[in-house]
């Protein structure tokens, strides 16, 4: 049996952590917004593409850290007020550096949105955090089935104030209507918002199941009943969220709990099969880019946003770097939405540059 304590970092998750983010990236800035695959858009309502998958990878990563981070200090004798004190200045960083990504490039004041991928983030990371020092994984569990539960009577069985019955449409339900009533600022969809209120308590379950996940691998198996375990986990979550789906469609923009359960098992098949070929057969070449990503995941995330301005939005006569670029292979007889995707990918090598300066000088800046 494999003790806990032989485990002090993973690098099929931090591999996980950096293809996500570099995921993240095509998604967020193709060459051209009007020409993208339907699997690198987000769904605009029920269903799953590969876009919607990011999000609850990086909150389920997010999960299987903080147990890695702070597993080994749960037993130090005076040790936790240190630990809330940090968890909450993290929080409260990542949070900021979401509403500074927010103002850009115009910081307007006068029309914040308080909300976003960082936001959720932060506030996702506070909770569970917290909720991991002072609970054990079988209180952990049953809170995130109580959570994706109740979220779903809720959604499905209490009318939308203002219609009278329940709705589940865009703009036109009761996560809608609760943002509409209590959330500040700016919506990203005029009336609703995609990382609102209610759909964050869903949320919290994403990085649950990680939470979950961590546990297993720090627990006293061997490698290969970790593997099994995880892609076993995996494939009941992902089933189990299809049929929930059934009644209760897959949904990001609601979070709903069948896309908990789906994206949850999903991650899982992916963490236990990098696991097995990273970890345990020790086949790392690969990996490397993504590695080099993961140790300045956030850094990365952030300085994307910021090199956008000049690669998106600075004119350059007439046009965006992007749009020259794209228009230039378009007219070349190169297909549109390739075009876009290429570009994509380009600028995630120009964020790799300095995500491989910082890994090489041994440079890891953490929020």
């Amino acid at each position: 049996m494999e003790s806990s304590t032989q485990i002090t970092r993973l690098i099929s998750l931090d591999a996980m952590r950096g293809f996500t983010i570099a995921a993240m990236i095509v998604v967020n800035f193709p060459g051209n917004e009007e020409f993208v695959y339907a699997t690198l858009r987000h769904t605009k309502w029920n269903g799953l593409t590969f876009t919607d998958l990011v999000a609850p990878f990086f909150l389920y990563i997010v999960g299987v850290s903080i147990v890695l981070a702070y597993s080994k200090k749960l037993g130090m004798a005076g040790i936790k007020p240190g630990l809330y004190q940090k968890i909450v200045v993290r929080s409260v960083k990542i949070f900021a550096v979401g509403m500074f990504l927010n103002m850009l490039p115009s910081f307007d004041f006068t029309d914040l949105r308080y909300t976003g991928t960082l936001h959720r983030i932060a506030i996702v990371f506070l909770v569970c955090a917290i909720l991991f020092l002072n609970t054990n994984w079988k209180q952990q569990a049953i809170i995130g089935i109580t959570i994706l539960v109740l979220y779903s009577l809720a959604l499905n069985y209490i009318p939308t104030p203002g219609i009278g019955e329940v709705v589940i449409e865009p703009g036109k339900n009761l996560a809608a209507w609760v943002d509409q009533q209590y959330l500040p600022g700016k919506m990203w969809q005029g009336n609703w918002d995609p990382e609102g209120i209610l759909s964050t308590f869903p949320s919290f379950v994403t990085c649950i199941t990680g939470m979950l996940a961590g546990r297993l691998i720090l627990g006293n198996f061997t490698p290969n009943e970790k593997v099994n375990y995880l892609m076993t986990a995996g494939l009941f979550s992902s089933a189990a969220g299809y049929f929930w789906g059934l009644g209760f469609p897959v949904n990001e923009n609601l979070w709903t709990s069948s896309f908990v359960l789906v994206t949850s098992g999903f991650a899982s098949l992916l963490l236990g099969a990098l696991y097995f070929v990273v970890d345990i057969l020790k086949r790392q070449k690969g990996t490397e880019p993504g590695v080099i990503f993961g140790a300045n995941a956030i850094t990365v995330y952030v300085l994307a946003d910021i090199l956008a301005l000049i690669f998106y939005i600075s004119d350059f006569g007439g046009k965006t770097l992007n749009h020259h670029f794209t228009d230039s292979l378009s007219q070349a007889g190169l297909e549109p939405k390739l075009a876009s995707l290429l570009y994509a990918l380009i600028f995630v090598c120009i964020n790799f540059i300095p995500a491989y300066l910082l890994y090489r000088r041994k440079i890891f800046i953490k929020l």
